[in-house]
């Protein structure tokens, strides 16, 4: 039911971002690892939010019955 808002707003979110990371314009050398930072922590707490919080219930929940 999360499934589509949550992968749409990371992917809008890095997609927005990806100018910046590429270091388009001026002043990109100071921001582009900020966005960088940015699109690898959103990526990793979508991909911990979508299969690892998930998976870990389901054995935490294994192990009570």
């Amino acid at each position: 039911m999360r499934l589509r808002p949550l992968l749409m707003t990371t992917l809008t979110t890095v997609l927005g971002l990806l100018p910046m990371a590429l270091g388009l314009g001026e002043g990109a050398e100071i921001r582009a690892p900020m966005a960088l930072a940015v699109i690898g922590g959103l990526s990793c707490a979508t991909f911990l939010t979508l299969l690892v919080i998930p998976a870990m219930y389901m054995v935490m929940d294994r192990g009570r019955r």
